[in-house]
Parts: C-alpha cells; sequence; structure tokens
C-alpha cells in the first residue's frame, strides 16, 4: 500500500514536468505553428511601457542586425555572446515574473554583470540578474522569485 502511494506521489510529481517537456518538444519541433509560415517570429513578450534608457550592448559584443528585443517598451539589439551551457537535464524553458528560480541558477556562475552596459536597471540589494539561455531574469536570491524578465537578449 505504501509503495503504490509513493508511486502515485512521483507520478503526480513528475507529470507537469513531462507537459513542459511534451510542450517544448511540440514549439521546437522544427514545424511552425499553424498559420504560421516557416521563419516567422513568434509572439512577442508583453513588457512595461517604462524602464531606463538603452545604453547599447557590452564592449566586445556582437550586435545582431535582425530581430530586436523589447524591455519595457524599448527596443534593443541582441547580443552575441558565449554560448550558454545547460546543467544536466535542464533545457531552455521561458521564465516568467512570480516564477520561483531553481536554487541551481541563483549561483554566481549564473549572474550578468553587464546589465548596465545593455541598458537595464541595477539590481537592488539581494537581487540580481540571472542568464537564463538567451533571456535575463532578475531575481530574488533569498526565494528565487523571478520579479522581471528580459527576453532573448543573447543570440
Amino acid at each position: 500500500m505504501l509503495r503504490m502511494i509513493a508511486v502515485a506521489a512521483m507520478i503526480a510529481i513528475a507529470a507537469p514536468t513531462l507537459a513542459v517537456a511534451e510542450e517544448h518538444h511540440e514549439e521546437h519541433g522544427g514545424k511552425p505553428p499553424p498559420g504560421r509560415p516557416p521563419g516567422a517570429p513568434g509572439p512577442k513578450p508583453y513588457v512595461q511601457p517604462h524602464g531606463p534608457p538603452p545604453h547599447g550592448p557590452p564592449l566586445g559584443a556582437m550586435v545582431h542586425p535582425g530581430p530586436q528585443f523589447s524591455y519595457h517598451g524599448r527596443m534593443f539589439n541582441p547580443v552575441h555572446v558565449a554560448p550558454f551551457v545547460y546543467p544536466h537535464g535542464w533545457a531552455y524553458r521561458r521564465w516568467g515574473i512570480g516564477m520561483a528560480l531553481p536554487p541551481l541558477f541563483l549561483a554566481q556562475t549564473y549572474w550578468y554583470a553587464d546589465w548596465a552596459a545593455l541598458g537595464l536597471p541595477p539590481p537592488q540589494a539581494g537581487f540580481q540578474w540571472v542568464r537564463y539561455g538567451p533571456d535575463l531574469l532578475l531575481v530574488d536570491l533569498s526565494t528565487g522569485q523571478v520579479v522581471d524578465v528580459a527576453y532573448g537578449v543573447f543570440y
């Protein structure tokens, strides 16, 4: 009986992860969603219409001539930096405000120090800009809660 309860609990815990993995597979399976031609950009994220003025990319970074990313209503050029290496068992996931980033990603290894060169606001004490794939997340280091997001900053 105890074994059956443990198996049911493991399935309940794993089900959301499997659903996210399936969504990710469907989103990036090489086929565009119905109604969108191949190569067409996806929907743009909603951003608040305020924020600091842009200051440009970090020195020495290559600026992508293509689509820009939007942060608080301002347009920025994405920045080419070293590829992001996901830890074993992790892949891209689109984090949103209010979600909790796992403690693994709160380590200094994932902090992004050139936020000012991108025109992003400085993190308050106890907060940090964290790179996750192509995105930058402003995270409360004590809870892991994402409090702001800039999608598509890096390519």
